[in-house]
């Protein structure tokens, strides 16, 4: 059964999504892009911090469902210029450990308000 989670730690959603759903022994998050849930606005333009937001937004979310970081088992990074991507990557990595996730990262040609970097995860409970 689906079970919709959200958080007012995180950015509410801006569409017809819910921030999580819980599937049973699964947690689909849904790409977060780096707003800073009280003010909704973006932290910074700097691809950086912006990636710091957002794994900011994700942990909330895992927080929300009694998960961490290490709960992770798929993720994918969303770029508008893979220009950004070393800086995202050393980022990403600062919030993990190994094992690592399988990941995707991609360049896109736009992200939702301009954003600069958006990540989505999927996170098996144990």
């Amino acid at each position: 059964m689906f079970k919709p989670l959200s958080t007012d730690k995180a950015p509410a959603a801006i569409g017809p999504y819910s921030q999580a759903a819980d599937v049973g022994n699964l947690i689909f998050i849904s790409g977060q892009i780096p707003l800073d849930p009280q003010t909704m606005e973006f932290v910074s333009e700097d691809a950086g911090e912006q990636a710091h937001q957002v794994m900011k937004n994700l942990g909330a979310i895992l927080n929300e469902a009694g998960l961490t970081y290490k709960h992770i088992a798929k993720a994918n990074i969303y770029l508008d210029s893979m220009d950004d991507f070393a800086t995202v990557n050393d980022v990403y990595a600062s919030y993990l450990s190994e094992p690592y996730p399988a990941r995707a990262a991609v360049e896109v040609g736009k992200l939702p308000k301009g954003a600069k970097v958006e990540i989505e995860a999927i996170a098996v409970k144990e």
